[in-house]
């Protein structure tokens, strides 16, 4: 007899598969988008976000009216289906102030010679390699989430980002790691359009983007590369997946090895634990692994814990350690601090591996 819990385990794994085997068929197309399309992307008329439908940039009327209905439908099921239990967080959070970052980085100074880099929020870290600014999953919006008008009905930050938009220099690369609203913002995204800035990006995932607004848009599957200025980026295989909602599962999610020459970083994205980054690891060190930390309470199947982060870290020979993805949403159970704590734990007595430790936080590794 199966009970409810283990009915609930299976249909996960059931999902799982489906997503791991959507992405895999994904992955084997070959077709390069960015020298086909010469990196602007066409976009699909609509892509559904958990609860409802964006309708491209250039939508007929009739679209637009049907759009809006998607949207409707898509938020009265999800009222259904989330319970009072959002309906309470969502209440507490508007409530609730944002605080002000802890740490205020002082970017203006910043040389162009060496690595520097920034925890601004979430996933969202600004990176200076010689003058080549890199910025990973920029979320700068207070709420993530379906915009419905002016509204946005979402999660509210915790922590407000260490940098604003008027103190944030022009990224020469954007990287985003997958499509999911805490990694992919799209308002945080096109305050960022420059012709300027190249977006690399995963698979699947570029018809969310005004592609035209940048100087280029490049999809990359697992294994794939790119040159942008003095940085190849490496596209590589991480264990989650990239679906908006239940039914975009062709959409792709990376982790980006970044070589620089005399640098390279890797930012893990978003992930389980896997030896996968393993494939990383070669004859020359990784100067800085950015690893995700937190939301493995209950999502352990989706997200690693700190344990588990440091543990890939030192699978890619990583150096250091800047863990991200923690303190900056209510995405889990865990409590505020325990996933920084866990991680300092777990490096025993070499704690000076995690030398940023709160939003704002800087490092700087002089120049070789």
């Amino acid at each position: 007899m199966v009970n409810n819990s283990e009915t609930i385990h299976l249909r996960r794994i059931a999902t799982d598969i489906d997503r791991h085997q959507a992405v895999k068929r994904l992955h084997g197309n070959r077709s390069s988008i960015g020298a086909k399309r010469n990196s602007n992307v066409a976009a699909a008329p609509f892509w559904r976000t958990p609860m409802g439908s964006f309708a491209s940039d250039q939508i007929a009327p009739m679209a637009t009216i049907l759009d809006s209905a998607r949207k409707a439908r898509a938020l009265a099921e999800f009222a259904l289906l989330a319970g009072p239990i959002f309906w309470q967080r969502l209440s507490e959070d508007r409530k609730r102030p944002v605080k002000p970052s802890p740490r205020i980085p002082r970017i203006a100074d910043w040389s162009q010679k060496g690595v520097q880099a920034t925890w601004i929020g979430h996933s969202t870290v600004l990176i200076r390699l010689g003058g080549f600014t890199i910025l990973t999953d920029p979320v700068f919006s207070a709420r993530i989430g379906i915009k419905i008008g002016p509204f946005t009905l979402g999660m509210k930050r915790l922590v407000h980002p260490a940098v604003q938009f008027p103190e944030l220099p022009a990224p020469d690369l954007i990287l985003l790691s997958h499509a999911h609203m805490d990694h992919l913002d799209r308002p945080s995204l096109r305050k960022l359009e420059n012709l300027g800035t190249t977006v690399i990006t995963a698979v699947g995932t570029s018809d969310l983007l005004r592609v035209k607004r940048y100087q280029a848009v490049h999809e990359l599957r697992w294994g794939e590369s790119r040159q942008v200025g003095p940085a190849n980026i490496r596209a590589f295989e991480v264990k989650h997946w990239g679906a908006r909602t239940r039914t975009d599962v062709h959409r792709g999610y990376n982790g980006y090895l970044i070589d620089a020459g005399r640098y390279r970083i890797i930012f893990g994205g978003d992930t389980a634990y896997t030896d996968l980054f393993r494939q990383v690891r070669s004859s020359k060190p990784v100067d800085l692994a950015i690893m995700p930390i937190g939301a493995y309470d209950p999502w352990i199947h989706a997200h690693c814990n700190p344990e588990q982060a440091l543990a890939m870290a030192n699978h890619a020979g990583a150096e250091l350690v800047l863990p991200v993805h923690h303190r900056t949403f209510r995405l889990s159970n865990e409590p505020y601090d325990e996933p920084i704590e866990r991680l300092l734990l777990a490096t025993g007595s070499a704690e000076d591996r995690i030398p940023i430790r709160e939003i704002g936080q800087e490092l700087h590794l002089a120049p070789r």
